[in-house]
Formats: C-alpha cells, sequence, structure tokens
C-alpha cells in the first residue's frame, strides 16, 4: 500500500514532530544561555533613584526605580512620583544609586522637571558614574520591529529595597493582551518589570516599560455572606507597559526648566461622548469627544469654540475609534501636549446637525498650582498661597473676581486651625481687608505676626461656594 504524500506514515510524522521539537528545544536552549549575558548588559540601563520632600513639618523620603535615558546621564522616572501639592522647590538632595552596589554608595542628581506630556520626571546624575551607565535605547530593536505578539515571551528587570542595595532580579511573563490606551500598551499574564523600568523581548530588544497604577479587581466575602468588589495593586511591580516605539520619542522630552516650560494650552474642559450619543450621530466606526465648559480668554473660547460641541476631527483625519470611551479623551489631550504654544490646532465639531471647522492657536498654559508663590507662618500655622488660573476654574469664578489666597497647609492645634480654617479655604478678607494678591496677604499676616500685643484677629474665607467669618485668637 502506497503511502499519500499528503497524509504521512506514522513514522514519517514522529519523524517530522522530533525534528520540529529538536529546533525549538536548541531555540530555547540559545535563549536560555544567552540570557545571562544579556541581562549582565541590560541592568545598566537602570537605577534607583531616592529624594526627600520638604515640607512645613517634616522631610520625607521617595525611593523610585528609573531607567537611563542618554549618554549624558539623564534619568527618566515614572509619573505619579511628586504629589501635586509639591513645588520643586521642595524636592532635595536627589541621589542615584546603582543596582547591587552597597547602600552607601550613591551619586548625585539634580532635578530637571517633568514633561507634560509624559508625565514622566527628569533627573541627570553626576558625570562620575554616567561611564557604568548605558541608555536603554541602546538595546533597541531592527528597524520596523513588529510589536510583541499574542503569547509572545517578554522579561523585565526589578528592583529590591535599599537595604538590600537595590539588588535587580528578573522577571518573565508572556504577553495577553497588546491594544491602545491610547498609547499601544501590552499586558501581560503575570508581572514583568517594576514600574518605570524597561521591558525586553527574548532576543533581549527593548520591548517598552512598565506602567504603575494597573491593579487587578477582586470580590471580598464577609462572614456574614455578600460581596464587596475591592482592587488590589502591587505598586512594586507591574504586568503593563507602554511599547517601546510609542515611549522612545518620550525619552528626549527632559525639560529646559524645573517648571517644564513651555507648556501648550487649549483651554476647555473636553470628556468622553456618551456612547448612546455616539450611536444616535453615527459615529460608530470613531471616537469623539464632548466640550462641557469653554475657560474665558482661552485659545479654545478664541477659536469659537462653545459649551455642548463634540469634537470629531484633528487636523483633517477623524478620531480614531477608541474604548473605552475616556480613551478618546485621553487622546485629544495628548495631540495637544504633542505640540508647543503657538502652534495651530485645527479640528472639526458637530454643533447640533452642523459640522464646524476651527482653528485654535494654542496659548502658554497659565500658573499652576506647583509653579504659585507659598509663604509660611510659623507662629500662627499656616502656609498661603497664590490665587491661580485653575483655582478660578474649579470655583467658577470669573477672571475679574479672582482675588485673594489660599490656605494651602494648615498646621493642627494651632490659632488659625482652632478658629476651623481647613486647606483650600479661600481668603478673601484678613482683619477687614479686602486681599487682592498674594504680596498683600503676606505683608498683612507678616504684620499680624509681628504683632505681640495683637489677641486676634478676622479671616473672610470661602468654603465650597460659602462664605464663612473666622475669629483667630492669637493669645
Amino acid at each position: 500500500m502506497k503511502t499519500s504524500r499528503l497524509c504521512p506514515s506514522p513514522r514519517r510524522r514522529a519523524a517530522v514532530l522530533c525534528g520540529v521539537l529538536s529546533v525549538m528545544l536548541a531555540c530555547a536552549a540559545a535563549h536560555a544561555a544567552d540570557l545571562p549575558a544579556l541581562w549582565k548588559e541590560r541592568v545598566k540601563s537602570v537605577v534607583a533613584v531616592e529624594f526627600f520632600t520638604e515640607t512645613e513639618l517634616d522631610r520625607r523620603t521617595s525611593l523610585v526605580a528609573g531607567v537611563v535615558a542618554d549618554n549624558n546621564g539623564t534619568i527618566a522616572l515614572p509619573p505619579g512620583i511628586v504629589g501635586a501639592r509639591v513645588t520643586a522647590a521642595q524636592l532635595k538632595d536627589f541621589r542615584v544609586h546603582l543596582p547591587g552596589d552597597p547602600a552607601s554608595a550613591y551619586a548625585k542628581g539634580e532635578y530637571l522637571g517633568q514633561d507634560n506630556l509624559s508625565g514622566w520626571n527628569f533627573v541627570r546624575v553626576e558625570e562620575k558614574v554616567r561611564g557604568r551607565l548605558t541608555p536603554v535605547t541602546a538595546f533597541a530593536g531592527k528597524p520596523g520591529t513588529a510589536e510583541p505578539a499574542m503569547a509572545e515571551e517578554v522579561w523585565g528587570i526589578g528592583l529590591r529595597g535599599k537595604e538590600e542595595d537595590f539588588l535587580p532580579y528578573l522577571m518573565v511573563a508572556r504577553v495577553g493582551l497588546v491594544q491602545s490606551l491610547p498609547e499601544r500598551t501590552a499586558v501581560a499574564l503575570g508581572e514583568v518589570a517594576a514600574p518605570g523600568l524597561p521591558v525586553f523581548n527574548g532576543e533581549g530588544a527593548f520591548a517598552g516599560i512598565a506602567e504603575g497604577g494597573f491593579g487587578s479587581s477582586y470580590l471580598q466575602y464577609g462572614a456574614r455572606g455578600g460581596a464587596t468588589p475591592i482592587m488590589l495593586m502591587n505598586v512594586e511591580e507591574s504586568r503593563v507597559f507602554v511599547l517601546a516605539a510609542e515611549v522612545t520619542p518620550w525619552l528626549t522630552r527632559a525639560p529646559a526648566n524645573v517648571m517644564g516650560r513651555p507648556i501648550p494650552w487649549f483651554g476647555a474642559n473636553v470628556g468622553p461622548t456618551d456612547p448612546e450619543l455616539t450611536a444616535f450621530l453615527k459615529l460608530d466606526a470613531q471616537s469623539a469627544c464632548s466640550v462641557s465648559e469653554v475657560y474665558e480668554s482661552s485659545p479654545a473660547e478664541k477659536a469659537g469654540v462653545k459649551a455642548g460641541d463634540i469634537i470629531v476631527a484633528l487636523d483633517g483625519k477623524p478620531l480614531p475609534r477608541l474604548t473605552p470611551e475616556r480613551v478618546a479623551m485621553r487622546f485629544f489631550d495628548r495631540e495637544v501636549d504633542r505640540r508647543a504654544p503657538g502652534d495651530k490646532l485645527a479640528f472639526t465639531v458637530l454643533r447640533g446637525s452642523e459640522r464646524v471647522e476651527l482653528t485654535a492657536t494654542l496659548g502658554d498654559e497659565p500658573k499652576l498650582a506647583r509653579e504659585a508663590e507659598r509663604k509660611y507662618f510659623e507662629k500662627l500655622g499656616l502656609t498661603v498661597r497664590e490665587f491661580v488660573f485653575g483655582d478660578g476654574v474649579v470655583r467658577r469664578v470669573k477672571l475679574a473676581e479672582q482675588k485673594g489666597v489660599l490656605a494651602h497647609f494648615v498646621k493642627a492645634s494651632t490659632p488659625v486651625s482652632t478658629a476651623g480654617l481647613q486647606p483650600d479655604d479661600w481668603i478673601q478678607e484678613i482683619d477687614g481687608t479686602e486681599i487682592k494678591t498674594f504680596a498683600e496677604a503676606v505683608t498683612k499676616l507678616a504684620a499680624i505676626e509681628a504683632d505681640t500685643v495683637r489677641t486676634e484677629f478676622v479671616l473672610l474665607v470661602s468654603r465650597r461656594g460659602e462664605t464663612q467669618v473666622l475669629r483667630v485668637k492669637q493669645k
């Protein structure tokens, strides 16, 4: 009986299977043999950074992992490591630790600021250790390298704590999902790197940078029955990483100053569009963003944007189809942040049944809270902060009516806290005198603090839209 070529004999099938298996084992063995060498070189692209935040009451330590961005000793640190209420002046004594070195060995770092697009913070390490570092981009894949495939094995780096000399360790997982959020992002089946540290493919090519903030949802059952949804988050390791093609351009975006200036500004509150409205407008093949508010004297207002407009296109191209709906909002914000003040932003809105073509000239973002002037009055027990544009937006106060200062910090068991003052209270009058500027508030409070005879003073404050009079007893 003859054997068909389309139906090989059992012996032939076994031979082919053995051959394929041999090749797979050989490839696996080759990768296993190469990994120690790959590891030895790639671990030079990561560091640990320690810094201190000085507040009115204490000095707090922070430890975070970072990736080497270039040959000039620039270190990129993940978003969220600096609180929104913290100024650059409060960040002190940056120290850069090389993985596995004794805890006492470190190099000094200089804080460069935060990039508005990526949210990354940048530090530059002193020259003495730069020769021991390698930029992560040195391990870039060949031009045109495809993004990680489903089930592809990837690996990354984690760092132990300071007491263990930031010893690096290996994590390995397989890719379970790749999607746009709006950046192309991969989700692995297990933790694959510390947030802010690189991920590599089996050949050692740079595949992306792990991102923190992703958790796993669980149901917690009580003794009396019923379940409560909870989310558990691993702050030291992540299974999510933004792909290299997305993050590589971010590594060159170290700001020119600690304030991260210039910052492009559109000047409207842009949010997701309700799915039912999107379907009604027959926008199923694309995403859209809704404008809920247009800020006074902003580039958006000057361009003719109105509350209720639905943005459907940028630069003549429909917004891509992105899910969930909030991702479309992030896409629009990102496209604004890619530009610079003075750039033109052309976009299309739906206004009722009409399509309207608009062009905005982006401005420079008004002063942010982290840039506002502050002054601490130790005897009184408070820090006052300059009133900025964003404070007016939150409180829905017109530009002409913006005045006074904010209570940025209120120390417990002090005259002002006993009187009932709270953080973020809007101080409009001090002792019956209207306060128009930060300088006026500082002058008035300094005089009160220096007066050894005075026994009390009065603050007129606004809190959640209600006005209150607080009598502060100094003695």
